[in-house]
């Protein structure tokens, strides 16, 4: 099995969620009582938030190339980022690091083309709903079309997540603002919806929508169970 590296703490809330799934994931593929090799590093949310909302992204892309780094050394053999947003400076991250880092937006376009879904929606920060980095790659490397909802939706979304989600407060008025915004994208035809923020599965799920969600934690952590798992015998459950 191999480790499994995780920059995390964007929030902790979700970081917790990853550690969940992909525990769960391991154990589901090897039985007894196995768990995931792991190694994360987790920030300081605070000083992460500070960079963005300031737009240093420079000082952001110094603190994950540092944390990056400091899990290589620790023996990972794959690295995950545990976000969506700080995906952003995946690619320098990549260059910083001599092991593979698993995107997410990559995991995510896989399940979505094996759907048969071609429009989709994206909810996430402001970030990651406005610029290219992550909408654009699922459309020039996957060829999905992704659409976004109105400037006025996006700013709700977006302090939805970092007001309450983040700070894992969950109100059930904010996911009605939520349902009500998928609603709009469904109507313009989006097939599905990717929860583009790792904090969105805590308010949302798939039983509260008509449209299949893509929860990109769950697929995150998913990919990384399989690269983790990769050219292993897998035993029986009963090994």
């Amino acid at each position: 099995m191999k480790t499994i590296g995780l920059l995390g703490g964007m929030s902790w809330e979700s970081s917790s969620e990853y550690y969940r799934l992909i525990n769960q994931g391991i154990n589901q593929k090897l039985g007894g009582h196995h768990s995931a090799k792991s190694i994360m590093m987790s920030v300081d949310f605070e000083e992460v938030k500070q960079f963005q909302h300031h737009g240093e992204w420079d000082k952001a892309t110094e603190l994950m190339i540092k944390g990056a780094q400091q899990i290589e050394r620790g023996g990972a053999d794959f690295l995950l980022i545990c976000t969506n947003t700080m995906h952003k400076m995946a690619d320098d991250v990549q260059k910083s690091i001599n092991i593979p880092l698993i995107h997410i937006a990559d995991a995510t376009a896989q399940t979505i083309k094996d759907a048969g879904l071609t429009k989709i929606g994206l909810l996430g920060t402001a970030f990651t709903m406005e610029e290219e980095f992550y909408k654009g790659r699922l459309s020039s490397r996957h060829g999905l079309e992704v659409v976004v909802p109105d400037q006025e939706d996006r700013q709700l979304v977006h302090d939805i997540i970092y007001r309450e989600l983040c700070l894992g407060k969950i109100v059930a008025a904010s996911k009605r603002v939520y349902q009500q915004v998928i609603e709009k994208l469904i109507d313009k035809g989006c097939q599905g919806v990717i929860l583009g923020c790792t904090e969105i599965s805590l308010l949302i799920k798939q039983e509260d929508v008509a449209v299949p969600l893509f929860d990109t934690t769950a697929l995150h952590a998913e990919a990384a169970v399989s690269h983790a798992l990769k050219g292993d015998r897998v035993p029986h459950k009963d090994h």
